[in-house]
């Protein structure tokens, strides 16, 4: 299997932390931009390069196999075993160990030393207090003291405690993120598009406990028949030509509501929660991934794990004060599929205007007061759209001029009409630079310089270089390295991405970034560069450059990442 460029470029970041820090670092890589093959990755090279001992975590079993399958494709000669109950296996010997935290978490002497232990969906993770994830992890320090420890996840917060990350918690730091809006746009996520129900809840007496809505009052409020039954027929009507709809709703008696409603209107609808039985729950998830079954409702248990590409509806009848679970069920329609252009995502609960677009979440801190989400509802269509629109893209609407009654303590930075352009300053943290081929091009289609800069702790921008084009974009491609190099431009990508690991391009130390109202994508526009660096010395071929340049995981025996 090969790796994706921005599954490379966490690997290479990952093992740069492990080289360069004592604690234990974090990967987020977005829903369905796959987080399996990196961990598999790194549990093959920890074996193989390393000699090491590798333990991954999961908490469902969903997880759990796809975790062995794709090991066993990407290391077909790797020893691995599986721990869990639900799967009826207990292997306890093998350099390789995938386990169900369930199943481990009093019995880490039972299992032995490892070197390596990975978490997935490590937003599980309690930054204090107990916790099954907890209780295996202080054991497992116990037989080894050195033991590393490596989360992935999409969203690295919980809504009680904020980040998970930080100096006192299991995991202590972000070593590589790549953001939602990036994959959409390179073609490995499937895009999004939005309506609010016509008919809505109002959520605005539901009390929070431990950062969420009370579960019994959501149920209540989103249970009334009116509600159910206009909801229900909305469903039916949004999706005379979607394929597979999931549908979230606030609990068991809710969801069988739904169902029901469904039925009513002569649509069949299965239906799955925490109680269905375990062969009852394969047989109706297999109809509805083979397309049999048009319809699903769950409660509480597709949210992670949960794979399937058909997927081009979501609709939510759960209202939630959590990014992190909005998040996880609109991002089971992020997986690409045959004849699948986007996916819908009708929301009866006000998620979107609550947290915003998925690229784009406001995330709260704990105690942190309401803020609005920069997005609106339009209200001809109920497309839900970035707060900038002054005319909706989906039916032409145009938004009246807003009322303030007290103006504000600073210039706002988002157009205030369709078009106008917002130009921001930033200075630059990191840049890498990977090759780039087109999604589903043909293997013989000019590549480009990918060239990604960090920003901020959470926010980056890249561009795309184009050395292998011809006409304007090659000539584009020459000037832009002109501006940074002494050295000719390459003629391939692949070239130029060797050059720029080696030094040969100067530093970037603010980039200029324009937004424009309206327009999907921001863009750079002007750049801060530091000096260029002297020309490469006499002697120094390309050979040199392959050699220094060798992949980040190809390290000496004794350069152990752990």
């Amino acid at each position: 299997m090969q790796l994706r460029p921005y599954q490379q470029e966490a690997v290479e970041a990952t093992y740069r932390y492990l080289r360069q820090n004592d604690d234990n670092p974090c990967i987020v890589i977005p829903t369905a931009g796959g987080k399996t093959p990196v961990m598999a990755t790194i549990g093959r090279d920890a074996v193989q390069q390393w000699k090491g001992r590798v333990l991954i975590l999961a908490h469902v079993k969903e997880l759990l196999e796809q975790t062995a399958s794709t090991l066993a494709e990407v290391a077909p000669d790797l020893d691995i075993g599986i721990y869990s109950a639900g799967l009826k296996s207990r292997d306890t010997k093998h350099p390789v160990i995938v386990a169900g935290i369930q199943s481990v978490y009093k019995r880490a002497c039972e299992l032995g030393c490892f070197n390596l232990i990975m978490v997935d969906e490590s937003h599980l993770l309690q930054p204090c207090g107990e916790g099954m994830y907890r209780t295996f992890l202080s054991e497992a320090k116990i037989i080894n003291p050195q033991v590393r420890l490596i989360g992935l996840t999409a969203t690295p917060y919980r809504m009680s405690t904020g980040m998970i990350c930080g100096p006192d918690n299991l995991l202590n730091e972000i070593c590589y993120e790549v953001g939602v809006k990036e994959l959409i746009v390179q073609g490995f996520i499937c895009p999004l598009k939005s309506k609010a129900g016509k008919v809505k809840a109002d959520t605005s007496s539901l009390h929070i406990r431990g950062g969420e809505f009370i579960a019994g009052e959501v149920e209540e409020l989103m249970d009334k028949d009116n509600l159910v039954r206009l909801a229900c027929r909305e469903i039916v009507e949004q999706t005379q030509d979607r394929h597979s709809v999931l549908i979230f709703a606030s609990g068991v008696q809710h969801g069988h509501h739904i169902q029901r409603v469904l039925e009513r209107l002569n649509q069949e609808c299965g239906f799955v929660c925490g109680e269905t039985l375990p062969f009852d729950r394969a047989e109706t998830l297999k109809r509805f991934r083979d397309g049999a079954l048009k319809y699903l409702c769950n409660v509480n248990v597709l949210t992670t794990g949960f794979d399937a590409p058909n997927i081009d509806c979501v609709a939510l009848l759960r209202p939630t004060n959590s990014p992190g679970l909005y998040y996880q069920m609109v991002g089971r329609g992020f997986r690409l599929h045959p004849g699948k252009e986007n996916c819908l995502v009708l929301d009866f609960g006000g998620n979107i205007l609550r947290h915003g677009p998925v690229d784009d979440l406001q995330m709260k801190q704990p105690g942190q007061g309401d803020g609005e989400a920069p997005v609106k509802e339009c209200p001809e269509c109920n497309a839900v759209i970035h707060a900038a629109y002054v005319i909706c893209p989906e039916c032409d609407y145009e938004f009246p001029p807003p009322e303030r009654k007290q103006h504000d303590h600073q210039a706002s930075t988002a157009g205030i009409i369709s078009g106008q352009a917002t130009d921001t300053e930033y200075e630059v943290q990191n840049v890498s630079y990977s090759v780039h081929l087109k999604r589903g091009a043909d293997l013989n289609h000019p590549r480009s310089m990918r060239v990604e800069y960090q920003l901020n702790y959470n926010f980056y921008q890249s561009e795309w270089i184009c050395f292998e084009h011809s006409g304007y974009a090659r000539d584009k491609a020459k000037v832009w390295w002109a501006q940074r190099s002494k050295e000719p431009a390459p003629d391939t990508a692949k070239h130029a991405v060797e050059l720029a690991r080696a030094g040969v391009l100067a530093d970037t130390m603010a980039v200029t970034v324009r937004s424009v109202a309206g327009q999907k994508y921001d863009s750079i526009i002007a750049y801060e560069l530091g000096e260029k660096p002297l020309c490469r010395q006499p002697g120094w071929d390309d050979e040199t450059i392959d050699e220094e340049l060798a992949p980040a995981n190809a390290w000496d025996d004794e350069e152990v990442p752990f």
